[in-house]
């Protein structure tokens, strides 16, 4: 399998990517991966690969901020709006005239804005674990934070209120809806853990201390009231345990004319993971039927 990797300016920065697959006479439409986080790596989303091919790239990179990408102590660069620029910037330096777009929670938020500024080329989307509104998102994070064990919750709290937020007591709180709710596989594999212990500045910049603690710049988004204007197959993916809750994707599937929405029952947040084959064989089929369908 062919593999590239190098750097993309991107303003007076450098991000990082990857492309895997590519080289047969006549290639399908790439896909192109976008991580969330907001901060976490692209790590820990390298399971799509297994959806390259001679015919078909897949393409990864690390956003601004993250990995292996420049990293500058520059707050005011951490924004949706920017975020979203850097797609179009990645795509044209990588001359993806054509693409599937992937987006993974946060990387999903990301795809939706994009696929609102209807750019060429856009040829589906797929929203995987994520959402059209992150007070919509806030209010369901604390649903199931309420579903937590008393003392956990009471943990949480005490914590929040003393500002104690690093405080290892808390974090070890926070974990419990971890397990439940974001990935359930134990022990973590090694590529998941290794993009959640990169999480860094951007997350905190952008979304806060928390998942359901989010204080940050993309605290009041919320596309919900725009999601008939996306006019691309969209696939959506969630897991039946996921902090993306039933009630978030089902917005989605209401707003997008004509979206699919598939529910992984073994899942959490990272359905890509949890039930890897399974995944991959949806996404697979997705954009090989959008593929049929544009001829």
């Amino acid at each position: 399998m062919r593999e590239q990797e190098g750097f993309i300016p991107v303003g007076e920065y450098r991000v990082w990517y990857r492309i895997v697959g590519g080289g047969a006479a006549h290639e399908n439409t790439p896909l192109l991966t976008l991580h969330g986080g907001p901060g976490v790596p692209h790590d820990y989303i390298t399971d799509m690969a297994a959806l390259a091919s001679d015919s078909r790239r897949v393409i990864f990179y690390d956003q601004l901020g993250c990995g292996r990408s420049d990293q500058p102590n520059d707050p005011s660069l951490w924004t949706i709006e920017r975020s979203v620029e850097e797609i179009g910037i990645a795509r044209r330096a990588l001359g993806l005239e054509k693409v599937h777009l992937w987006g993974q929670s946060f990387g999903g938020l990301f795809a939706l804005e994009y696929a609102l500024s209807q750019p060429q080329g856009l040829v589906s989307l797929i929203l995987a674990s994520s959402a059209s509104s992150i007070p919509l998102w806030v209010a369901e994070a604390n649903r199931l934070r309420q579903a937590l064990p008393p003392e956990v919750q009471a943990t949480l709290l005490r914590h929040e209120q003393a500002g104690t937020l690093d405080d290892p007591e808390y974090m070890q709180a926070t974990n419990v809806y971890y397990d439940r709710h974001v990935i359930r596989v134990k022990p973590i594999p090694p590529h998941v853990q290794r993009a959640m212990d990169q999480t860094g500045q951007v997350y905190l910049t952008m979304n806060g201390p928390t998942e359901f603690h989010v204080t940050g710049t993309i605290k009041d988004w919320d596309r919900t009231g725009r999601l008939s204007e996306i006019q691309v197959p969209t696939l959506i993916t969630s897991g039946r345990y996921d902090e993306s809750t039933p009630l978030l994707n089902e917005v989605l599937h209401k707003g997008i004319a004509g979206s699919e929405w598939v529910i992984f029952e073994q899942s959490s947040h990272m359905a890509h993971v949890e039930e890897r084959e399974l995944y991959l064989a949806t996404v697979k089929a997705f954009i090989e039927g959008v593929d049929a369908q544009a001829g």
